[in-house]
This record gives C-alpha cells, structure tokens and sequence, in this order.
C-alpha cells in the first residue's frame, strides 16, 4: 500500500533544511536542495521504521494540505 508524505525544504544559512510536518521530530539537511531532500527521504524511512502498527496507521492516515498565499510588500 503507498501513502503520500508532505515534505518541506527551506533555504537557510547554512545550506537546506527539510522536514516532514505529519512526522513530528522528522527533520534532515542537506548542502542543496536535492541533498537535503534525499537525507530528508532515509530520515521518513528509519523514521517509520520505529513505529508500531497502530502508530503507523495514526500517522499515514493524517492529511495535510497546502497552497502558497502571495503577499505584495511596500
């Protein structure tokens, strides 16, 4: 069975930061975004490994949804 995953990768200072909101603590980084996205991918992959059934069931069954907001400034 697949279940879809969100995933967020942000610029920071130091390279590129990415986490995984329906996992909570489930976070990695990377120098670019695609580094930060593949660590971000092994991260979800131990991550769920440590879950119980019940938990896995809780988790995968939650659903986030995004759109973007523009905001005009000055």
């Amino acid at each position: 069975m697949n279940f879809k995953l969100s995933t967020v990768v942000e610029k920071d200072d130091s390279g590129f930061f990415a986490y995984c909101p329906e996992l909570k603590g489930c976070m990695s980084q990377g120098s670019s975004h695609d580094d930060a996205l593949k660590n971000l991918k092994e991260a979800i992959d131990l991550y769920l490994e440590t879950l119980s059934e019940d938990e896995l069931k809780l988790v995968l069954s939650k659903e986030i949804h995004t759109s973007y907001y523009n905001v005009k400034v000055g």
